[in-house]
């Protein structure tokens, strides 16, 4: 059995790119990258599912421009939370003025 491979964070978030950013499906970003897919996938759920910046913490530190993209992320996914809810309310609000 072979010794289990450790992947930096940044590895990690470049692998989660190719799937998020390029448009590369996880089976096709996991074959390009010689990992499993199903190791990929985890790593796209994981990262999805984090909401305080903490994902594969520990294992290694960003560059100042993987940062950068990890907060604008962030923020943009707080601003379409944002901006969804204020759709749904004003659709409430129109429905309860009737």
């Amino acid at each position: 059995m072979e010794p289990r491979k450790h992947y930096t964070k940044e590895f990690k978030l470049d692998a989660i790119s190719l799937v998020l950013d390029e448009g590369l499906t996880i089976a096709e970003a996991a074959r390009s990258l010689g990992i499993r897919a199903n190791m990929l996938g985890r790593w796209v759920r994981e990262n999805q599912a984090d909401t305080s910046g903490q994902a594969f913490r520990g294992n290694g530190k960003l560059t100042p421009e993987q940062e950068e993209i990890r907060r604008l992320r962030i923020e943009n996914k707080q601003l379409k939370l944002g901006r969804q809810i204020r759709k749904e309310a004003a659709v409430f609000f129109v429905k309860e003025t009737k």
